[in-house]
């Protein structure tokens, strides 16, 4: 077992380094790897400079946003003993997103803090979501309904407020289509500080969420403050959920995927689990942006809607799973 899980983390980080290099050069400027090389590190180059402007963060927020939707779909899934839990699916992203298109359609100037905003939107979301789903317990399949209905209203909202949005539209747009194409170096240093802080207190986190998978009682019993741990845990989920939606815009499904197929991969302890994820997701995140970038070329389709046409077929076969052990 564990040389299967060396063995995974190894391919892993082998294909997404693969997948890097071949993303930097795919585009309508090619440069071959060591014009590449000197262009970065020894003498200026103009397709160097402008690949190193334009391609680097894209491809650098591609993967930063697969991490941290991919770590907080498996903690939402251990908060919520849920296999179908996703920060896309049961409305976190959508409360996000919808804040975010608020302050970069009406407030500009705030940008800075469209984060923090997005991180308030997405806690509304899980309020909403805990609260109305709470009958006696979690049922998942009542979380995922409710879920579903919380995302409609946001993204309703989202899309009406960023068609309003005048002059500022391009910036909402960007958030309500999930588009990475025209990112920046200031965007990938906006996301990665917060992202970087999520992904860590998700790694200190995890002895806590393979504590969840028992009984309440049993947890109780340790002398351990189940709701409080559940909320603790559910804040840095949020956290990592809005603040790639804050600079990536709202991406289903990654969330659900990949934690399902970590769990094949490495098994169901998060001390492995969330470390697989990070990469997973990473790679899942750029497979699907250059996958996007290569199929229509010279135009794009949107990491997001190719998520959607992936997760949902597989949402489907684990909703059927799931209603047949938990019952409807």
């Amino acid at each position: 077992m564990r040389k299967r899980k060396v063995f995974a983390f190894f391919s892993l980080t082998i294909f997404l380094l693969g997948l890097f290099v071949i993303s930097v050069n795919l585009g309508s400027i090619k440069v071959t790897y060591g014009e590449l090389f000197r262009g970065l590190f020894l003498e200026y180059s103009e397709d160097v400079a402008t690949i190193y402007d334009l391609r680097f963060p894209r491809i650098i927020i591609a993967m930063i946003t697969g991490a941290g939707l991919a770590v907080s779909g498996v903690l939402f899934q251990a908060v919520l003993k849920n296999p179908l839990a996703d920060p896309g699916i049961i409305g976190i992203s959508a409360g996000s997103a919808f804040v975010s298109v608020l302050i970069v359609a009406f407030f500009p100037m705030w940008y800075f803090f469209t984060p923090l905003f997005s991180f308030l939107g997405g806690i509304l979301a899980c309020v909403l979501v805990y609260s109305l789903s709470w009958k006696a317990g979690f049922s998942p399949l009542r979380i995922i309904l409710v879920g579903v209905a919380i995302n409609a209203v946001f993204t309703g909202l989202m899309e009406s407020f960023g068609a309003m949005s005048g002059q500022n539209y391009s910036g909402a747009a960007a958030i309500v289509n999930a588009n990475i194409s025209m990112k920046t170096w200031k965007d990938v240093r906006l996301l990665t500080g917060y992202v970087t802080l999520g992904l860590v207190l998700a790694l200190f986190a995890a002895a806590k969420c393979n504590l969840l998978a028992l009984e309440d009682k049993t947890i109780r019993s340790l002398g351990v403050n189940v709701n409080a741990l559940r909320a603790a845990i559910s804040v840095i989920a949020v956290l990592l959920a809005s603040i790639t939606t804050a600079v990536a815009g709202s991406i289903s499904f990654i969330g659900l995927i990949v934690p399902h197929i970590g769990r094949l991969l490495v098994g169901s302890d998060h001390k492995f689990l969330i470390p697989f994820s990070m990469l997973f997701g990473a790679f899942t995140m750029l497979l699907a942006d250059t996958v996007g970038r290569l199929i229509t070329y010279p135009y794009e389709i949107s990491a997001a809607i190719i998520m959607s046409v992936i997760g949902g077929p597989f949402f489907i076969v684990l909703l059927k799973r799931s209603d047949r052990t938990y019952g409807g």
